[in-house]
C-alpha cells in the first residue's frame, strides 16, 4: 500500500439536471486534469456533490470518470452517505473500477460519539476490500475525528492518512505528529491554507481550485516542497485571489466553493454549471466576477517566471 503525495482535486460532478450527467464534461474534465499534472483525481467528495447524488448517479459517475482515466492516475472514491449499505455499495463498485482507496467522512445526521465513530472506521474497513483515508471535514458533518481516534486508526494498516478541512491549523500541526509516527499522508482541505501546510511537511492538498486551475496548484506542491519560497508565494497569492472572488458569497458554505468552481469550468468551456439541489448557481454578479478572474489567472499563470522576478 502506498498514499499518493501532491495535489489530488476533489473533482466536481458535471451534470445536466437532476437525473443526468454531463458525461462529455467529465471526459473533458478528467483530461483537463491530468493534463494540468494531477498526482490523483478524488471523486464523490464534499465538492464533487456526492451526498445530493442518487446512488445510480454515483455508479454511473465512477464508470465515466474511471474509463476516462484508464490508470493514468490513481483515483479516490468518497464515502459520504449516510447509509453504511450504500457506502459498503460505492467501495465494492470502486474496487471493480480500479479505485486505489476510498475517502471515509463521518456521518452527516447523527451526532456520534468518538466510540461509535471508531468503530464506523473499523467496521468499514472489515467489510470492504479498498484501503482507506480518513476525511475530517467538521464543517459539514455531525463529528470530528478526535486526535485520540485518529491515533488509534492509524494504527491499522489499511488506513493510509487523513485529509484535514477543519482549517485549524494547531489540530492540522497535532495530526501531523501521528502521521509522521504511523508512516501515513497529511493532506490539507481549505486551500486558503495550503503553503503553509505544504511548509510545515504536509503531504499534499485536496483543493477545490485544482478543478479550475490545475497547474497552479501543482506548481504550488513542488515550489513549496522544494523550497522555493518565493515562486510559491505567488502562486499562493494566486491562489487567494481564485479564493475571493469564487468562492464568494453569503455564509462562504460548500454551496459557493460548488457553484463558484462549475461556473469558472463552464467559462474555459469545459462542463455544464448545472448544480445538484438543494444548492443553486451562481447569480449573474458572480458569473461576471469569475469570468473576468478566469482571463487573468491564465494569464497570470502563463507569465509567472516574470512575476516571480518582481
Amino acid at each position: 500500500m502506498y498514499s499518493i503525495e501532491g495535489i489530488v482535486p476533489p473533482m466536481i460532478t458535471p451534470l445536466l439536471n437532476e437525473d443526468a450527467l454531463d458525461h462529455k464534461g467529465i471526459e473533458k474534465l478528467v483530461d483537463h486534469l491530468i493534463s494540468g499534472g494531477v498526482n490523483g483525481l478524488f471523486l464523490l467528495g464534499t465538492t464533487g456533490e456526492s451526498p445530493s447524488l442518487t446512488q445510480s448517479l454515483r455508479f454511473e459517475l465512477l464508470e465515466t470518470a474511471c474509463n476516462r482515466v484508464n490508470g493514468r492516475i490513481p483515483v479516490l472514491v468518497g464515502l459520504m452517505d449516510t447509509s453504511y449499505k450504500e457506502s459498503v455499495d460505492v467501495a465494492e463498485k470502486a474496487k471493480e473500477l480500479g479505485v486505489k482507496a476510498v475517502v471515509l467522512a463521518p456521518p452527516s445526521f447523527y451526532k456520534i460519539n468518538q466510540e461509535e465513530l471508531y468503530n464506523l472506521v473499523v467496521n468499514m474497513l472489515d467489510d470492504i476490500s479498498l484501503p482507506m483515508y480518513l476525511y475530517n471535514n467538521p464543517g459539514v458533518t455531525q463529528a470530528s475525528f478526535d486526535l485520540e481516534t485518529v491515533g488509534k486508526l492509524l494504527t491499522r494498516e489499511e488506513i493510509l492518512g487523513i485529509k484535514d478541512s477543519s482549517g485549524d491549523m494547531k489540530y492540522y500541526q497535532q495530526l501531523m505528529e501521528y502521521t509522521q509516527d504511523s508512516n501515513t499522508a497529511l493532506y490539507m482541505g481549505p486551500e486558503e491554507l495550503l503553503m503553509e501546510s505544504l511548509l510545515l511537511g504536509g503531504n499534499g492538498g485536496i483543493p477545490g481550485g485544482a478543478n479550475i486551475f490545475p497547474e497552479l496548484y501543482v506548481n504550488m506542491y513542488k515550489s513549496a516542497s522544494s523550497g522555493d519560497l518565493k515562486r510559491a508565494l505567488v502562486l499562493q497569492r494566486e491562489i487567494m485571489k481564485i479564493s475571493k472572488v469564487v468562492y464568494s458569497g453569503a455564509g462562504y458554505g460548500a454551496g459557493n466553493v460548488i457553484n463558484g468552481i462549475k461556473c469558472a469550468l463552464k467559462s474555459l468551456d469545459i462542463c455544464n454549471d448545472y448544480v445538484a439541489k438543494p444548492l443553486s448557481q451562481v447569480d449573474a454578479e458572480k458569473a461576471e466576477k469569475i469570468e473576468n478572474l478566469v482571463g487573468t489567472i491564465l494569464t497570470t499563470v502563463e507569465d509567472l517566471e516574470t512575476e516571480v522576478e518582481k
